[in-house]
């Protein structure tokens, strides 16, 4: 069984992972000049997946 504090780390490192991918898509489609409206959905998804991940570390205490 794996402690509360361990889980929660691994929880955030996924969601980190997420908003960094999803950031690199939306730059990648930015560099090939995607479509605007792709681009910006693309940068949309970033932002949202960010602020979910820096919510679930701020509401944990976690250190950045």
């Amino acid at each position: 069984m794996s402690s509360l504090m361990t889980r929660d780390k691994e929880e955030a490192k996924k969601k980190g992972y997420l908003a960094l991918g999803t950031a690199v898509a939306s730059g990648t489609l930015m560099a090939i000049n995607a479509p605007i409206v792709l681009s910006a959905g693309a940068a949309a998804g970033a932002a949202y997946f960010t602020y979910k991940w820096f919510m679930f570390r701020a509401k944990r205490g976690m250190r950045f």
